[in-house]
């Protein structure tokens, strides 16, 4: 009881700590499980024995005999489903094909490369060099989301490793699989036969059943055949039913069955999609404390000195500075990706928990049927997995400032509400080549931002989730424009810092407009305009109009008359690069205007004749 708990409390403290210091989760977990695992064993147990034992003698510990694998492969499967939920096709439009190639093209490379370097490097079989190169295509998004977090990128790039990090976790997974197939099956002529019957099963079940079940339990849900308290436990005992029925018809075809679960689920119309993907979430985050924690105290410290040699360090240096380059450089060969984007994405690939977890649990059965070279799975798998994460970690930020990836400046808005005006304004400014994105709480709202070619996040303002969007990194203002003065107020205060470093503008107040000493320095657009005038006018004149400006002091008069005229109200300037800039209600931030120039407005055309 004492070890159960003590996992739990332990995996939540190092989840916090990595909160807390803004770093991969995995580092402080690993960490923990050799401290109360292998190094305990050999230096703080007084009679050898590990503070956390998993499994011992086979017969003994917390999961004996198979009931770690079990463990493991369920607590996997959701994980990957919650990974699966959160891929939006849409997400893509603009970097699809390099995705492609990365997960197919980029990960043979690694495939082949990693096994060729393994061998000849320490002298392994090659089917264990293979199964270790399998293990390690991975690069798991829980180890680059808390990287890129804090990290300014093109919208494109952060995609590119987000989506990579997730589709690749169940392809890395299956060639594993297969190569522990051809391990398994052993020699003969029946050999690749065999071996690429147990692929075709593994993808025609794996495909079919996760298809199949996730229109099944969205067809569920729509109908109400489900009741609301009981959602979410449905949902996570349909994702176990379909790993294990996958599973029984096609051996480890469980994995791909779970990950295209959530795929179709995450991309349907499901009005519970939001709830079953932050239960999913919370449950992810128990299950990776867990497994991290289990999976490093089951390494034995003679399994560590297997790989304390001059041979690890060049294995690693192989796998980081040349075949992760190599595999990227082809695969986005042809792309719009630039020189130093393509280099940034070569820097960044940690490895994950699926890497971490099936090569636990393959080391474990190989080495348990005396395959020979079987025990240097586990703790090389773990190197790579401990050092790309140690590197991308402490470097991934200043690598990214020297090879001028890093956005100094970011040019992205973010818009707190998504009702007529904020899609009027949003798809303006996203036509002239600024990445908008529209947050609110109403579906409605977001769908017609969509409709419009907008992006727009289905999102509570009051939750943390918007700071851990990663593909947000490119945003540097924030317009608050909901109806709510309250909201409004919140989101300056809570998003200015991360959203807003360029400037940070809400609507202002109805009290505020009556008051002229009242006018704060975030007011956005006019002093004499709150919600209510800003919806009226776009009732009315549902157009934003530009207006050529010839200098300083026509500025002054055009901005006189919208204070005169309800029906027109200033939003922008745009020099004569077509550059904007958000114009402030106090309307002190515009020193000289131009040539060429323009206002940008809402509401009726000026009268020319008298401007």
């Amino acid at each position: 009881m004492l070890e159960l708990a003590g996992i739990i409390i332990l995996g939540i403290l190092a989840q916090w700590v990595a909160w807390k210091f803004k770093i991969p989760a995995i580092l402080p977990l690993i960490l923990i499980g050799l401290l109360v695992g292998p190094v305990a064993a050999e230096f703080l147990s007084e009679d050898g024995t590990k503070w956390i034992e998993p499994i011992w003698n086979g017969t003994e510990g917390l999961f004996p005999g198979e009931s770690l694998f079990y463990f493991v492969s369920l607590a996997i499967s959701i994980i990957l489903f919650e990974g699966g939920l959160t891929l939006k096709l849409s997400e893509i439009k603009n970097v699809g094909p390099v995705i492609s190639k990365l997960i197919t093209l980029g990960a043979l490379v690694t495939f082949f490369g990693a096994a060729v370097a393994a061998h000849f490097i320490f002298e392994l079989s090659w089917e264990i060099s293979f199964l270790f190169s399998g293990l390690i295509i991975v690069t798991g998004p829980t180890v680059i989301t808390p990287i890129l977090r804090n990290i300014p990128l093109k919208k494109d790039v952060s995609a590119v490793l987000k989506w990579e990090g997730i589709l690749i976790d169940p392809i890395g997974a299956l060639v594993a699989v297969l190569v522990f197939e051809f391990i398994s099956v052993g020699g003969g002529g029946e050999f690749t036969k065999t071996a690429f019957i147990e692929f075709g099963k593994i993808v025609l079940f794996g495909s079919t059943f996760g298809f199949t079940f996730a229109h099944a339990l969205n067809f569920s849900i729509n109908k109400k055949w489900i009741p609301h308290y009981l959602l979410n436990v449905f949902a996570l005992a349909a994702v176990l039913g379909v790993f294990v029925l996958s599973d029984n018809f096609a051996h480890e075809s469980g994995l791909l069955a779970v990950v295209v679960m959530g795929m179709v689920l995450g991309n349907s119309d499901s009005p519970y999609l939001k709830e079953l993907l932050y239960f999913k979430e919370s449950l992810s985050v128990l299950l990776i404390s867990i497994l991290f924690i289990l999976l490093a105290a089951n390494i034995n410290m003679e399994d560590l000195m297997l790989i304390y040699n001059w041979e690890t360090a060049i294995l690693f240096a192989i796998v980081v500075f040349v075949i992760r380059p190599i595999g990227v450089f082809l695969s986005t060969h042809g792309s719009d990706l630039k020189l130093n984007e393509k280099l940034f994405i070569s820097w960044v690939g940690p490895r994950g928990i699926v890497a971490a977890g099936i090569a636990s649990l393959f080391g474990l059965k190989l080495a348990k049927n005396g395959v020979l070279g079987a025990e240097y799975i586990t703790p090389l798998v773990f190197m790579i997995v401990l050092g790309t994460v140690l590197l991308n970690a402490t470097t991934a930020r200043f690598f990214a400032k020297t090879i001028g990836v890093f956005l100094t400046k970011s040019e992205g808005i973010l818009i707190v509400g998504a009702s007529k005006v904020s899609r009027l304004l949003g798809h303006y400014l996203e036509s002239n080549g600024r990445h908008v994105v529209l947050i609110d709480s109403n579906e409605t709202n977001i769908q017609k931002a969509k409709d419009l070619g907008l992006e727009a996040l289905n999102t509570n303002i009051y939750s943390d989730k918007l700071l851990d969007n990663i593909e947000l990194n490119d945003i540097g203002y924030l317009m608050a424009l909901t109806g709510s003065a309250d909201i409004n107020k919140y989101a300056i205060n809570k998003f200015s810092k991360q959203f807003g470093e360029n400037g940070s503008f809400r609507l202002v107040t109805t009290d505020e407009m009556k008051d002229n000493k009242n006018n704060p320095k975030e007011g956005l657009f006019s002093h004499t305009d709150d919600y209510l005038q800003l919806s009226e006018v776009t009732r009315k004149f549902p157009t934003v109009n530009e207006i050529e400006l010839t200098d300083k002091s026509h500025y002054d008069t055009l901005i006189e008359m919208t204070n005169k005229d309800k029906d027109i109200i200033p939003l922008f300037l745009k020099d004569d690069n077509d550059e904007l800039t958000i114009i402030s209600s106090n309307n002190k931030d515009v020193n000289k205007i131009g040539e060429h120039w323009k206002l940008v407005y809402l509401g009726k055309p000026f009268d020319i004749e008298n401007v």
